[in-house]
């Protein structure tokens, strides 16, 4: 899964939930259009062209609309405001759709291996395809790729990993109407097997992305941390805070595409409670205005001066003053 099209930008992060649900919906009904049209389109003329294929690759659209119509259900829920039951927001509902997409992939995948070994296994009676099948399948591929190209600078301009996982499926679509293109060359070139071998192809690709993003999803909702560039960008910032001596014990978790954080920092021990207490408001208003950082927990350390480690070195420090 290209969840690295999100690398850390801490300068630039901060996307509110009115501009991602904006985002979301725009592509997603661009995409549902384009989904629509090629899913009727490439069922109706494989069977007429009788090419398994193309059917398999226009069942696979149409398990794209639901997934749009799972994208926009969630996202709708994700930009809700924290409530009683849920005081960190409804950022997890984008990280339940990338799961429900790749569970859906899944049943999309084994579906198609199903029917292409079917298929495999009577050779005899598969036909030969008429030609009108590859020339649908070349303009899908097309739709396809632009779709991608599309979805994918909407997913990166506004940092949503929910609307990456429904771009590189578009991508996906147009690898499986390649393979599809490519059996149908096989089969009119007097190869007819290579048109369920091209269905076979797709049930596997569209699996191993489902996998992908299913098993990429769930380990976001046990609490996975974000990447270590992005940890240490926060810290950092951290220890850029006036009054910050250190950092330690710092912890991130997923929310959805924010991140939840707590941190040990460290404030000169000689400080009273308020001023401690005002060094750390300021690293948290800091850490939350440059990251994607949705709350961060911090905790005020004493620090001493290392020169103050030594046994003797408060004797010392009053000797220098006197």
């Amino acid at each position: 899964m290209r969840f690295d099209d999100l690398a850390a930008e801490p300068e630039d992060s901060q996307h509110t939930a009115a501009e991602r649900a904006r985002a979301a919906a725009r592509s997603t009904w661009v995409s549902v259009a384009v989904n629509l049209v090629l899913a009727l389109g490439q069922v109706l003329v494989g069977l007429f062209a009788r090419s398994q294929g193309l059917v398999a690759d226009g069942v696979h659209s149409a398990s794209d609309l639901v997934a749009d119509f799972v994208v926009l259900l969630a996202s709708h829920h994700a930009g809700k405001d924290a409530d009683a039951e849920h005081p960190y927001g409804h950022q997890r509902f984008e990280t339940g759709a990338s799961l429900a997409l790749g569970l859906l992939l899944l049943a999309v995948g084994a579906g198609m291996l199903w029917a292409a070994l079917g298929k495999l296994e009577n050779p005899a009676g598969v036909p030969r395809v008429h030609v009108v099948a590859l020339w649908v399948a070349g303009a899908t591929l097309l739709a396809k790729e632009g779709l991608f190209r599309y979805m994918l600078a909407a997913a990166k301009r506004v940092k949503s990993s929910m609307l990456v996982a429904n771009a590189w499926h578009a991508r996906s679509d147009a690898a499986s109407s390649l393979v599809v293109a490519v059996g149908l060359i096989g089969n009119l070139a007097g190869y007819p097997l290579l048109d369920p071998i091209a269905a076979l192809i797709v049930g596997l690709m569209v699996g191993r992305m489902g996998w992908s993003f299913a098993w990429d999803a769930l380990h976001d909702l046990m609490d996975r941390a974000v990447d270590e560039q992005e940890v240490q960008a926060i810290r950092a910032t951290l220890l850029q805070t006036p009054g910050v001596q250190g950092v330690h014990d710092l912890r991130t978790r997923k929310m959805g595409d924010m991140i939840v954080a707590d941190a040990h920092i460290e404030v000169d021990a000689g400080l009273n409670v308020e001023q401690g207490h005002e060094i750390a408001v300021a690293a948290r208003a800091r850490v939350m205005q440059r990251h994607r950082v949705l709350n961060l927990m911090t905790h005020v350390d004493p620090w001493q001066r290392p020169d103050l480690d030594h046994p003797d070195a408060a004797a010392r420090l009053r000797a220098a003053n006197s």
